[in-house]
């Protein structure tokens, strides 16, 4: 950005809020709006909505937008879980996913405002136990680092000590495993994404608080907000109403898959992305930053909303985000990511889980904004969707329909050349148990602790003692030894490299498709020999 207010001797944060109110300053951008007509509104959004579920065929969608502070339209489609009969509604909980980022950091910001604590506070004045890596940081960690994305862990870092779900790794086990993860970069000095530390929030917020995180949302978020739908932490199936179940495709099927039991249990990952919420709860949360009502501004004040949306860490602007939204910035806040698309501020978070996504979208200036949920694997479809609906608030004259917007997408996946060529795992076979002696026995690593690679059915079998969805069969392809999940939904496979001889024996693991799933983060592994096949190792 250039001109005479954009100063570089400006901090990231300040020359960005000058720099864009300067540029936006430019743009009358809805000060002379004609009046709107809802009914061909309402036809457009009903024709991107069809048009979404038709192209990506999804077990079940939950689409609303809000204009000037309320809610002007709501449509919903599809199943709870396919071919049940149960219709999605707004009351439908569906897992919000990373969206849950936003309401932890809006408990701390509570307990802010309460003086419980501040921002600049370190982390190991409320967990004494906290550590990273590096001593400094660790010293040098404050509550404000943990929800911006620049500590300098790896993106996605220790993200195996969360998912696959469910699994034994509780948040002591995070709070001791992040000393072991080494760092990708420096600290504060870039932008990566991680989900660990937003649960060490959720541990400041409970010490800070004194009552556990899930009592904290509950207490700090829903009671006050009125979100009586939305859950966190353990509770009844039965109790909860419609709650929405993930799918997976197979073939022209959508296939659910870890479904829930009849007692929903609490999870270690709550704080990064284990809330659930319904259409009509997640407006109300949209609504309560586009249009605050005296009791919400109450609730949060000025001071506090300010902090929540103030540009922290900037994030790479992608050719597609340049392309379509004519985006000149991009920064992370507490929760939420900023944006200017074609000359607007944007407020937005999206989420991901395996056959969950969400995503919200606020335009402050013009007090609107849109949510949708989805059970389905919807990530071109949430693309998709997101860009036509942003373009009828920033852009109406660069709209574009779903299938324009999908086909594009779906080209350019199509001609992106491979970072390296997967190969074709049908092509494996079955290592041998004495093909693998020197490598049988028990291996540990020292944050996601032990797996044993032992004998098992006439093979061999890789087995996590405290991630029990993942175990799998080891086989030779193309002369290494490669590691083929038997759960499909655990995700990419992964090469197995051994070496050293005796008590020096190493193993490292590296994905077979270096573009696979960051959370996938095998590479940060680094497992020691410890045992024999059937020991316990101390």
């Amino acid at each position: 950005m250039v001109g005479p207010v954009c100063e570089t001797g400006d901090t990231f944060a300040r020359g960005l809020r000058r720099c864009a109110g300067w540029l936006l300053a430019l743009l009358p951008l809805w000060a002379s709006a004609a009046p709107v007509d809802r009914h061909a509104e309402a036809r457009d959004f009903d024709r991107a909505f069809d048009a979404t579920m038709a192209r990506y065929r999804l077990p079940g969608l939950a689409v609303g937008v809000i204009e000037d502070g309320e809610v002007v339209w709501t449509r919903t489609a599809g199943e709870l879980r396919a071919r049940s009969g149960q219709p999605v509604t707004p009351r439908s909980l569906f897992k919000i996913a990373s969206n849950s980022k936003a309401m932890t950091a809006s408990v701390l910001a509570r307990l802010v405002q309460a003086g419980r604590l501040r921002w600049d506070d370190p982390v190991v004045k409320y967990l004494p136990g906290f550590a990273m890596h590096d001593p400094w940081v660790t010293r040098h960690m404050t509550v404000r680092d943990l929800l911006v994305h620049d500590s300098g862990l790896p993106e996605g870092g220790g993200d195996l000590m969360l998912w696959p779900e469910p699994n034994a790794f509780t948040r002591a086990d995070i709070l001791h495993g992040l000393r072991w993860i080494k760092p990708a970069y420096g600290f504060r000095a870039g932008y990566g994404y991680d989900n660990l530390l937003y649960v060490v929030a959720g541990e400041v917020a409970a010490a800070a608080g004194g009552a556990p995180y899930e009592t904290l949302v509950r207490r700090e978020v829903f009671a006050p907000l009125g979100h009586d739908g939305c859950r966190v932490g353990e509770f009844r199936l039965a109790d909860a109403g419609e709650v929405a179940q993930p799918h997976m495709r197979d073939g022209e099927r959508n296939v659910p898959i870890h479904e829930d039991g009849p007692a929903v249990p609490a999870i270690t990952s709550a704080a990064a992305g284990g809330i659930r919420c319904g259409l009509d709860d997640m407006l109300a949360w949209a609504r309560n930053w586009l249009a605050p009502t005296p009791a919400q501004l109450q609730w949060l004040g000025p001071a506090q909303r300010a902090e929540m949306w103030q540009a922290r860490t900037p994030m790479p602007i992608s050719a597609r985000r340049r392309a379509w939204d004519d985006t000149h910035y991009f920064a992370y806040a507490f929760g939420f990511r900023l944006a200017d698309v074609d000359g607007a501020w944007t407020v937005s978070h999206t989420g991901t889980l395996s056959g969950m996504y969400s995503a919200m979208v606020l335009l402050p200036d013009r007090k609107a904004g849109f949510v949708m949920l989805t059970n389905g694997e919807a990530d071109a479809a949430r693309t998709v969707l997101t860009e036509v609906l942003l373009k009828h608030f920033t852009a109406p004259a660069k709209a574009r329909s779903v299938e324009s917007y999908a086909d594009e997408l779906a080209q350019a996946v199509a001609a992106k050349p491979a970072h390296a060529p997967v190969p074709d795992v049908s092509a494996r076979h079955p290592a041998s148990v004495a093909g693998m002696r020197p490598w049988l026995g028990v291996w540990r690593d020292p944050w996601f602790g032990d797996v044993s690679v032992c004998p098992a059915d006439g093979g061999v079998e890789w087995r996590s003692r405290k991630s029990p969805r993942m175990h799998g069969q080891v086989s030779l392809l193309d002369g290494r030894h490669l590691l083929h999940w038997d759960d499909p939904g655990v995700d990419v496979d992964a090469w197995l490299d051994f070496a050293g001889t005796g008590k020096a024996r190493a193993l490292r693991m590296a994905k077979i498709d270096p573009q696979g799933d960051f959370s996938s983060d095998y590479e940060d592994l680094a497992f020691a020999w410890v045992g024999p096949c059937g020991a316990t190792p101390p």
